[in-house]
């Protein structure tokens, strides 16, 4: 079980829980904002339901990620626990020299304890706003350090998403994971205050 599980997350190579689900550079709350995700990682993982915490600090943001990781081990499939931390500081505001937002995105995110993900990587993108909608294109660029089973792996991924302004309070966020990194699709619901 333990070496099925470290195989899919050296192979997965995902955000810091494992997931293919990326940021914007830009944050759309002041304080705080909370929400729940729902992956489709390309791969052995079949689905990762997960809820989010991000607070507010200066020109910074700390997110804390949980959830479950279903996984095809041989047939049947296996849940396990996935944890995550990350962090957003803005590097970039747009100007009439540079178009895009820029910010870093580092992490650090477990699953079972028994495989270890270091993402860092830098989103870029900016806010376009139409008429009351409202929404964030971005790429995110970045490298993955996998660690579990005695191997260590250093792979590149690109994010590709769009945030979408719901409401005054709420955001629809979905997100695309390509190359070696995080592949798949991930769908988010996220209040914002």
């Amino acid at each position: 079980c333990a070496a099925a599980l470290v195989v899919t997350a050296v192979g997965a190579q995902a955000q810091a829980t494992g997931t293919p689900s990326f940021n914007a550079p830009n944050r759309a709350f002041e304080k705080h904002e909370f929400g729940a995700t729902f992956s489709l990682p390309s791969g052995a993982p079949e689905w990762a339901a997960e809820g989010q915490f991000r607070f507010a600090h200066n020109k910074f943001d700390i997110g804390l990620k949980g959830g479950l990781l279903s996984v095809d081990a041989g047939g049947t499939s296996e849940t396990s626990l996935i944890l995550g931390a990350e962090g957003r500081g803005g590097v970039l505001q747009h100007s009439e020299s540079f178009p895009l937002d820029a910010a870093v995105i580092v992490g650090i995110g477990t699953q079972e304890f028994d495989s270890w993900l270091i993402p860092g990587g830098l989103s870029l993108g900016r806010r376009v706003d139409l008429d009351g909608f409202s929404f964030v294109p971005y790429a995110q660029p970045t490298l993955f350090i996998a660690t579990g089973g005695g191997n260590t792996d250093l792979n590149f991924g690109l994010g590709l998403g769009a945030d979408f302004k719901v409401g005054e309070a709420l955001d629809l966020r979905a997100s695309f994971g390509l190359f070696d990194g995080p592949e798949g699709l991930s769908v988010s619901l996220v209040w914002v205050r």
